[in-house]
């Protein structure tokens, strides 16, 4: 397939005064590596810039506060009002706009999700008590302050070079807010009706085009549902973007508002789709809006990474727009690679939240299969070897793969040898997963990259030392991988037991019910695939918590669909032994009996580094990655592989 197959999604389209190459736009996307100023670094500007390389008509920068005194969240976040923030946005926009994308910028507020700074009151809608922090009703004076305070930005970032804006309606933020009833509970010109809670953000459109002009583009961000009980539906969504048809250049329709909710939810596995819930899952919404819209562009976002379902989008009147956030984090080249006929190159998205957990966490934003991403200066560089290297590749799981891929790439002779008869490693227990779908997708894609790449691929082959003698390497890169650990206890031998990766891979092992040992993310994402087979499952932990090895947002995903399918998590419940109806776990309260006619354990991996070691005086160099250096996840073990690849190729 090319273009040829996809016309409507690469058409041209003209909003206000700019013409967009394509219907593919780069949905907003925060970034926290700056500092407390605001000043992005060069990696950054890189990041972003990456994105319009490959293709996307419109790269969005996510989150930047209109009002710094008011309205900001995190400490690291671009501050409009705030000279700190414009050195870098000017560089960020013509990086984009040089690479044929339209640069934009999200516009923000937190409202009643603010910091208190230096004494500042917090207003919302309404007066309210927010996560223990009192609200206080915005009076109309702040109201048109933060309006002015919008369109003061939006010229500020067009003078900077930025060719759209983004204003921030959904997802709980500031005019969410004012939007939702169950927040906004005024009974002014602010309140009440539709039209009065869509004021204010039709008020901010309005306020950026009189001071950029009409023809520069406004697109604003809404959640067409808020995806809870308490919350609004769809049909209030439309009523929104009614009201702003015809102001809005574009109606970007999105879901989700977590803001004034206490307790547990999962608002924000729809908000940023988990990899639980279909591709394409808020279609749906923006095809609703689209229905009722005359004037306005609408546009949809929320796990999309396919072009043929993309162009059904386009084709069908349900949206005009498709935007795409974290499947350009994992894939930048989207765009180019379904125009050029290589849609069986893009790296799906699978929907692992790491991304977005590393830069709440980490201070950087780094993806779990694409191992380039936000380390575009130094991984994408045009590297040719000081000297040719013979390089040998033992193990072809995930960074074996990415070790022989990247060595190929810097054009170093490279032979990788796998003991099996097929290419993915441990990972391939999990192919038939409804969920890892796009694992799937990705360990097809790099087995089809190396059959297609100058790679001497060697199956069915376990490496020796005397093999590894036989093949001369200047260099080997170890990734032999781990195997289960497996309790020392009593039982362990019996006929029920069985390891994690032998139940995902043969599941029909499994009996009716099931007990798993151990609450890291392997054992509870088993616990989800095994109950939506229809089997009960309890899981036994024997620390307090759970998820442990998993990031932390995927884990407000995975406790919901534990919830949703029943499963019962016993933390503090050290497992003892196990017999033929389950195990026996020490708890505080004494000796406890799980029942389950399978046992499965999942209590992590040990690395095979004795292996690996041996095979340290075969080549003149010696590295280790993946699993039988340490247990790693998929995103380490790329990133080290693929850094690997280049140390070997400008040492």
């Amino acid at each position: 397939m090319s273009y040829r197959d996809y016309p409507n999604l690469f058409k041209p389209i003209k909003i206000g005064d700019r013409v967009f190459r394509n219907r593919i736009f780069s949905s907003p996307t925060g970034h926290s590596d700056m500092s407390l100023e605001g000043k992005h670094s060069e990696d950054v500007i890189a990041y972003y810039a990456r994105k319009a390389k490959g293709g996307a008509a419109a790269v969005t920068m996510g989150e930047a506060v209109v009002d710094s005194k008011y309205g900001y969240q995190y400490p690291l976040q671009i501050r409009l009002d705030n000279m700190g923030s414009m050195p870098t946005l000017g560089r960020m926009a013509d990086c984009v706009s040089r690479h044929g994308a339209v640069a934009s910028i999200e516009l923000q507020h937190a409202g009643m999700g603010a910091t208190p700074t230096q004494g500042n009151p917090i207003y919302g809608p309404s007066e309210c008590v927010e996560n223990g922090v009192p609200v206080l009703e915005m009076p109309e004076e702040i109201i048109w302050e933060t309006i002015e305070k919008y369109a003061k930005a939006a010229r500020t970032v067009k003078n900077m070079g930025f060719g759209m804006v983004t204003v921030h309606a959904g997802h709980g933020w500031l005019l969410n807010q004012f939007f939702a009833p169950r927040i906004n509970k005024r009974t002014d010109k602010w309140g009440g009706s539709a039209e009065n809670r869509a004021r204010f953000a039709v008020e901010v459109v309005d306020a950026i085009h009189r001071a950029c002009g009409k023809g520069f583009p406004v697109e604003v961000r809404i959640s067409g549902t808020e995806c809870h009980d308490m919350g609004y539906g769809i049909e209030e969504g439309v009523k929104f973007a009614e009201q702003l048809d015809g102001h809005a250049d574009i109606i970007h329709v999105s879901v989700g508002n977590s803001t004034g909710l206490t307790g547990r939810n999962n608002v924000f596995s729809h908000t940023h789709p988990s990899m639980f819930l279909e591709d394409g899952v808020n279609v749906k919404y923006a095809a609703e809006v689209k229905k009722h819209v005359k004037k306005s562009k609408v546009a949809t976002v929320g796990a999309l990474s396919d072009p043929v379902m993309m162009e059904e989008i386009i084709a069908s009147g349900k949206a005009d727009i498709v935007e795409i956030a974290r499947g350009l984090i994992c894939d930048p080249d989207i765009p180019n690679k379904a125009r050029d006929g290589r849609e069986d190159e893009i790296i799906r998205c699978m929907r692992c939240l790491s991304c977005f957990s590393q830069a709440m966490s980490k201070g950087h934003l780094f993806c779990t299969l694409n191992p380039v991403t936000n380390r575009e200066r130094y991984l994408e560089k045009s590297v040719v070897p000081v000297n040719k290297q013979k390089v040998l590749v033992v193990g072809g799981g995930i960074a074996g793969m990415q070790a022989a891929l990247s060595a190929a790439k810097y054009g170093h002779e490279v032979v990788l040898c796998e003991k099996d008869g097929r290419l993915g490693g441990k990972m391939c227990c999990e192919e038939n997963v409804p969920f890892k779908v796009h694992l799937k997708d990705y360990i097809e894609m790099q087995t089809r990259k190396i059959k297609r790449a100058a790679i001497d691929l060697r199956l069915n082959t376990e490496v020796t030392p005397e093999y590894a003698g036989k093949v001369g390497a200047d260099v080997i890169i170890a990734a032999l991988g781990s195997v289960p650990c497996r309790p020392d206890m009593p039982g362990i031998d019996n006929q029920n037991v069985l390891s994690a990766e032998e139940a995902f891979a043969s599941p029909d092992k499994v009996g009716e019910t099931a007990v798993i040992i151990g609450a890291g993310l392997v054992g509870l994402e088993l616990a989800i695939y095994l109950s939506m087979l229809g089997k009960r499952v309890a899981v036994s932990e024997m620390t307090g918590s759970m998820n442990m090895g998993g990031n932390f947002l995927h884990g407000i995903s995975v406790s919901a669909e534990l919830d949703r399918y029943g499963v019962a998590v016993h933390c503090d419940s050290k497992a003892v032994k196990a017999d033929e109806n389950g195990i026996w776990c020490e708890t505080r309260e004494g000796l406890k009996h799980i029942p389950g006619e399978t046992v499965i354990y999942a209590i992590g991996q040990k690395p095979l580094d004795e292996q690996a070691a041996a095979l340290y005086c075969c080549a003149r160099r010696f590295y280790q990655v993946g699993d039988c250096l340490f247990p790693a996840s998929i995103s380490e073990a790329n990133a080290l592989a693929a850094t690997i690849a280049m140390d070997i190729s400008t040492r």
